[in-house]
């Protein structure tokens, strides 16, 4: 037995192999890896994402990923949009009318005097904002609505001493590596499968591009590239992590946000920052994907936000879309059953 098998008590195949949902403690195992080294993943600590893309960037480069248009959304200034089959990362921009310091309990960014008394966005133009900057601002006490441009009965986006009543959070996403991934799943071909480091690899020659797996992803991750109809997805960089090197997103990343490592160390290592940031100030401050007992079974990739996961375009509570399947099968056959008792009785009745 390796040193590895020994930590893990792995001794060969879990015999807890083919769940659907709940707890999995050894994904690896289940799927047949004897003597794996331990699982992998990703912790995305977004709130020191600058926004550089370089993490984009490095993964279109290493995985010879095809442009994708990179056009801008009219929202903000990202130009990538989201996940798709030729975007493996995608660094998120959110532009939100809230102070930068200072951050308040709650997160409800609804009209003006709503929930924690914090503005929405509303129709305020961020742009016509950005432009305002650099504009005259009045003596310290003066009334904030008198500056020039402010929206009637709104705050301006210029406070008193002149600082920005604007905050940008940014994330950069990528594919889960869900301990249950409902995509492998539904794969009739196989071209899913999980890798002795846990995590979820598609092999795009023996994807027959039946799209399955598109609606099965809880996270709308997977997609299908236009005029290939093949499915494609981060990889973990697989054939860098066989190499014994770390994936191109997190070695390019310049500020850590993006970090790598064995799963259990990443877990204890985001659970001390979100405390370091609750001490701070930050009471927003929150894991996501990193509980084991989720509706997925924890994810290989999790993030640290600063705000409700709904704002970075994030199902809030996601749950693997084939838990259920059990249960439907035997709703079916047992439909399928009474209905075949009612032809029988038909003909039986006919015979009399």
């Amino acid at each position: 037995m390796t040193d590895t098998a020994a930590q893990t008590g792995d001794t060969g195949p879990s015999t807890t192999g083919g769940l659907l949902h709940g707890a999995q403690p050894d994904v690896a195992g289940a799927a047949g890896h004897r003597d794996h080294p331990q699982r992998v993943g990703f912790f995305t600590d977004t709130s020191i994402c600058i926004g550089c893309k370089a993490c984009e960037v490095a993964c279109k480069e290493w995985n010879a990923v095809p442009e994708d248009g990179l056009e801008l959304t009219g929202m903000s200034y990202d130009n990538s949009q989201g996940l798709s089959a030729s975007t493996w990362r995608h660094v998120a921009f959110i532009e939100q009318r809230k102070p930068l310091g200072s951050q308040e309990p709650g997160v409800a960014h609804g009209p003006v005097g709503g929930a924690g008394g914090t503005e929405g966005m509303g129709d305020f133009d961020v742009f016509a904002a950005a432009g305002r900057l650099g504009a005259t601002v009045p003596e310290p006490g003066a009334p904030a609505g008198a500056e020039p441009g402010a929206p009637a009965g709104e705050i301006s986006p210029l406070a008193p001493d002149g600082r920005a009543e604007l905050r940008w959070l940014m994330a950069s996403d990528v594919c889960k590596h869900c301990t249950h991934a409902a995509c492998l799943d539904v794969c009739p071909t196989g071209s899913l499968f999980r890798t002795e480091f846990g995590t979820v690899v598609v092999q795009e020659d023996i994807c027959n591009g039946c799209g399955y797996c598109v609606p099965a992803c809880p996270y709308g991750v997977i997609d299908q590239r236009e005029g290939d109809g093949r499915a494609w997805k981060c990889t973990l960089c697989y054939d860098r992590l066989g190499a014994g090197m770390e994936p191109a997103c997190a070695k390019a990343c310049p500020t850590d946000s993006i970090q790598f490592g064995p799963l259990d160390e990443l877990r204890e290592r985001a659970a001390a920052r979100v405390a370091q940031l609750h001490a701070a100030g930050v009471p927003d401050a929150r894991l996501y994907g990193e509980d084991p007992d989720d509706g997925v079974g924890g994810d290989g990739a999790f993030f640290l936000l600063l705000d409700e996961p709904e704002t970075y375009g994030l199902p809030p509570d996601p749950v693997v879309t084939t838990r259920d399947l059990p249960s439907m099968w035997r709703h079916a056959a047992v439909a399928a059953a009474a209905m075949a008792a009612g032809v029988a009785a038909c003909f039986a009745g006919r015979r009399r």
